[in-house]
């Protein structure tokens, strides 16, 4: 991350910090809050071939198991680990949750 990057990270951690503040005071609905948290996600890293093989033997999943876990076909594992296409925004996701949080997460 740049220094740019980082100084930015920091000042949506103090807005998000204080709106909390200000939502447990009653100032902010809970609509706007969810806003405020939105910003302040976290991005989703890119899973490169070896990066998603890496993590389906981490777990010790066949490509048919795994693809049943991420709700996608066998054929869509066997491209991303060849490296013919890359995991959509959803996929990302999924593969970042059980990278993060494990299998106990998606089952």
């Amino acid at each position: 991350m740049t220094t740019r990057g980082k100084a930015a990270s920091r000042i949506l951690e103090a807005v998000h910090e204080t709106a909390r503040g200000l939502d447990k005071a009653g100032f902010i609905d809970k609509r706007r809050m969810r806003e405020y948290d939105a910003l302040c996600l976290e991005p989703v890293p890119d899973y490169s071939s070896k990066k998603i093989r890496a993590l389906r033997e981490r777990y010790k999943l066949s490509q048919a198991v795994l693809a049943s876990v991420l709700n996608t076909s066998l054929s869509t594992i066997r491209q991303w680990e060849i490296g013919e296409k890359h995991p959509s925004g959803p996929s990302q996701k999924l593969l970042h949750l059980l990278d993060r949080k494990g299998l106990e997460a998606l089952i």
